[in-house]
């Protein structure tokens, strides 16, 4: 195919330079958004008298068929175009002759291809929000189904004081709660129209780039002219926005490959997402699990390219922003991915609830209850702290857990030590007690289930 920008020079480079140049690889899943785009603008360059409204049918008619024939299979992008603006210019100017020459009149490729950018970006964000949101469902659920299972919590990956597994689960339903409010904060940035802002000075022709924004279900039209091509800000904030749910899901993906090893037995992952070891039958690797830890580091990767090729360019475009799209299209496909087999695996997800139990009550993780039950009794917390250390040092050399001690002994440490103290130590109570708002009691643990599906509901509204 020809190029755009033949004239001033004859349009034939050297074929490593033309192949190095070429976008059309990968910009040709722009098609849509291109073509959308370019629908728009004929309907503004017909409403503002540019072209004729004959003129004006006949492209967008045209347009409409190069969509559909694309979208059903039965037109093929050429990769031997520059790229998917060339492929559709040229493919429009074939079917209905010279006129289709008249769609590029106040505009360049310049501003086209941040129109599209921000069309797919858009579309993308709220495709990936839906996604977050049908797994923070899931693990809502799944909170719900286990919300009194005890468990250790942990810090320092050592065992700290007793929670459900409910409210563990629901800390990062909060967390991708959060997800879906930056991809949803990052749109109402990004939804300015950049169309009509050309090369990077704007135009000749009277144009209205307000109804073309509005066309496009854009809230309005970028300010500045050189800002409205040069700009990427919104992608780099989209792809912050992945990065950090790429972490929320890597930091549940560790916690899943912990708790599904024999060491822990805490849940079984399904088989369905799960694989064998070719030598060794008797595993069950998490494989699935591993990948998402895996693939964060990739999505990092694609936001580090785009801030280290954005870094030092003078305005406005340069071709190194070229280099924006492979970033940002790997990164929504990797986070699409994971999203994809993560929420199943977790809906599938079984857990072990009195092996939770069970480990829970070797760990000691009722002390911080002792001192408590002696710190309400009078005794200044830091005092009882240290008298509570030196039961669980003794607890350690005998081999018994704090439940086992005799009261007698407790009462050789204390004498504020009574009967009592059984109950308040036993699991369930340290965990019922701790009704302070967040916190683990099944009463807190179901308002905040309450409250995260009232939150994912109101996305839809």
């Amino acid at each position: 195919m020809s190029k755009l920008w033949a004239g001033r020079a004859d349009g034939k480079i050297n074929q490593a330079a033309e192949a190095f140049n070429s976008s059309i690889r990968f910009d040709k899943r722009l098609f849509r958004e291109d073509i959308t785009g370019s629908i728009a603008h004929a309907a503004m360059l017909g409403k503002q008298g540019i072209i004729s409204q004959e003129e004006m049918r006949t492209l967008i008619a045209a347009l409409g068929e190069i969509l559909s024939e694309l979208a059903e299979g039965k037109l093929a992008v050429d990769e031997s175009a520059e790229d998917i603006h060339t492929f559709v210019e040229q493919t429009l100017v074939d079917k209905v002759g010279p006129v289709g020459k008249k769609l590029h009149t106040a505009r360049s490729r310049n501003d086209q291809v941040a129109l599209d950018m921000k069309l797919f970006a858009r579309s993308t964000a709220e495709e990936i929000k839906q996604k977050v949101l049908g797994l923070t469902d899931a693990i809502i659920n799944k909170a719900e189904e286990y919300k009194g299972a005890v468990m250790s919590g942990y810090t320092h990956l050592q065992r700290a004081q007793p929670v459900t597994f409910g409210h563990h689960l629901m800390a990062y339903a909060f967390m991708l709660l959060r997800d879906a409010d930056r991809l949803t904060d990052a749109v109402k940035r990004l939804n300015l129209s950049p169309i009509g802002a050309a090369a990077l000075a704007g135009t000749t022709y009277p144009t209205d780039r307000f109804y073309e924004a509005e066309l496009l279900s854009f809230d309005g039209v970028t300010e500045n002219s050189i800002d409205s091509v040069s700009d990427r800000d919104y992608l780099v904030e989209l792809l912050s926005a992945l990065s950090l749910l790429m972490t929320h899901l890597s930091r549940l993906s560790e916690e899943l490959v912990l708790w599904s090893s024999f060491e822990f037995k805490y849940v079984e992952i399904s088989d369905d997402f799960t694989t064998g070891s070719s030598i060794m039958p008797q595993k069950k690797n998490p494989d699935m699990a591993e990948l998402c830890r895996g693939k964060t580091g990739r999505v990092y990767g694609d936001l580090i390219t785009l801030l280290t090729v954005l870094k030092g360019l003078p305005l406005a475009y340069n071709k190194d922003m070229q280099e924006d799209k492979e970033c940002f299209f790997d990164a929504a496909d990797t986070v699409s991915a994971c999203l994809d087999v993560f929420t199943p695996m977790i809906a599938s997800l079984k857990a072990n609830p009195q092996k939770m139990l069970d480990s829970a009550k070797e760990g000691f993780i009722n002390a911080t209850d002792i001192a408590d039950y002696l710190a309400k009794k009078g005794v200044p917390f830091r005092e009882a702290y240290q008298l509570v250390g030196k039961i669980v040092h003794d607890a350690l050399q005998k081999e018994v857990t704090l439940e086992e001690i005799p009261l007698t002994e407790y009462q050789k440490i204390s004498p504020l030590f009574e009967e009592d103290l059984y109950e308040e130590i036993a699991l369930q109570t340290c965990v019922n007690k701790r009704t302070s708002y967040g916190g683990t009691a099944l009463s807190s643990v179901k308002k905040q289930i309450q409250i995260a599906r009232e939150k994912v509901l109101s996305f839809a509204k």
